[in-house]
């Protein structure tokens, strides 16, 4: 600057013009200098960089890139500048040397955010992330580096010992405590829910209370992001987790079978003991021809054992179309296609109520699927409803209003009909 000031007074200047010509001019050529070199930085070396991990093909490079990590480090060399040209300003050494370690502490703390956020991609692409998810932990990890960070640009601007500052924060713990009492929560909460295996990214919980029925898109600090079924985002405290019962469907999906657990209600009006004629159209019917031939030499041989009289159908024991119908749709499902034969199968006969005998069909379907699962539970049902009446079966229905209206309108017909007679 002593050379600049010399030239503006050679050309005739006022020595405080010149002094303070000198100083802009500093600054200017400082600039500069922090232009060029930054410009150089991101337009060389960084496309550099760039180049090499596309031809490399290196899938942690490209996320490194697509935080900008190396575009952030690149505000490091202007930082570096600035405090090696401070000696240039002598009346405002300190300060501009303060101003840039500050200015060069918060680019470190912003390199390290975007290294974390990257090293959270990076982890993000293998399948333990699902099982481990660390989301929770680097953001305990930014909390501290921040905290540090922001304790050295203080003591840095104040000319203190950083360790006057931690010393005096012991003071303030209690208030730290509350500032960060969900962090604090969250953190447990998340060490308990990765290390028992509670929940994972992708799993399907229902927690009633907090709305929440659908998959588990993001699990960070303080909550666990769910993604409705409706698409509605539900955000449940992470601690809500420990603190709080909820569902799990994971163990549903990975067992590769899908609950169906529905009744069909029977008109108890409908159930009767099978006539003949009824045993001879069951026997031409694919799935009951066996089983109605072997239930009735094993009734006949029972009866003769016994000596019953079966001139009344009390007596002894006989086929029903309830129980040979129950027989059909165990048959049925057992052939089903879309029916896991592997796991539980059966249907039974449930406590009699105000709307008839309920036949509850208790089976897992072979796809977990939700559309999937849906398609085969209403093909079966739609099966079954429609067949009923051919086991002289009715289903149970209240009374809608063509009910009333057809009731209605037949007795309208006998009072018309009578009034004639």
């Amino acid at each position: 600057m002593d050379f600049i000031k010399n030239l503006l007074l050679d050309f005739g200047l006022n020595p405080t013009l010149a002094r303070h010509l000198s100083t802009i001019i500093m600054i200017l050529f400082i600039a500069l200098i922090c232009f060029v070199a930054n410009f150089i930085t991101k337009k060389i070396v960084i496309r550099v960089i760039t180049h090499i991990v596309t031809k490399n093909k290196l899938h942690w490079g490209n996320i490194l890139l697509e935080r900008k990590v190396f575009r952030k480090l690149s505000h490091i060399v202007p930082a570096i500048i600035i405090y090696y040209f401070s000696s240039t300003f002598l009346t405002y050494q300190g300060l501009i040397e303060k101003g840039a370690i500050a200015y060069l502490i918060i680019v470190v703390l912003t390199v390290v955010n975007s290294l974390l956020n990257a090293i959270t991609d990076i982890y993000q692409t293998f399948d333990i992330s699902k099982v481990r998810p660390i989301k929770g932990y680097v953001q305990v990890v930014k909390i501290i580096v921040i905290t540090l960070g922001g304790i050295l640009v203080i003591a840095n601007l104040m000319g203190e010992s950083p360790l006057i500052l931690l010393s005096g924060i012991g003071a303030l713990s209690a208030v730290l405590m509350l500032v960060f009492k969900d962090s604090l929560l969250g953190l447990v909460a998340g060490i308990q829910l990765t290390s028992n295996d509670m929940v994972r990214v992708g799993d399907w919980i229902e927690m009633p209370k907090y709305g929440a029925d659908g998959d588990v898109i993001d699990i960070s600090l303080n909550t666990v992001m769910v993604q409705n079924w409706d698409k509605t985002i539900t955000m449940v405290p992470s601690y809500a987790m420990i603190s709080d019962s909820f569902i799990n469907w994971r163990g549903m999906q990975s067992s590769g079978g899908r609950r169906i657990k529905r009744s069909l209600f029977i008109d108890t009006n409908s159930i009767s003991f099978c006539t003949e004629e009824m045993i001879e159209k069951f026997k031409n019917i694919h799935y009951l021809s066996d089983y109605i031939i072997n239930r009735e030499r094993e009734i006949a041989e029972y009866n003769r054992n016994n000596e019953f009289n079966r001139s009344n159908p009390v007596n002894g024991r006989a086929l029903t179309n309830l129980g040979v119908f129950r027989a059909y749709i165990s048959k049925y499902l057992q052939n089903h296609p879309g029916i896991n034969q592997e796991m539980t199968l059966m249907v039974r006969l449930l406590a009699p109520s105000e709307n008839g005998v309920p036949i509850e069909i208790y089976a897992f379907t072979n796809d977990v699927r939700w559309v999937v699962y849906e398609s085969v539970q209403g093909d079966i049902f739609d099966h079954l409803f429609a067949i009923a009446p051919e086991f002289g079966l009715r289903i149970f229905q209240n009374p809608s209003g063509n009910d009333l209206k057809a009731l209605v309108n037949e007795s309208t017909r006998d009072v018309m009909v009578m009034e004639r007679e």
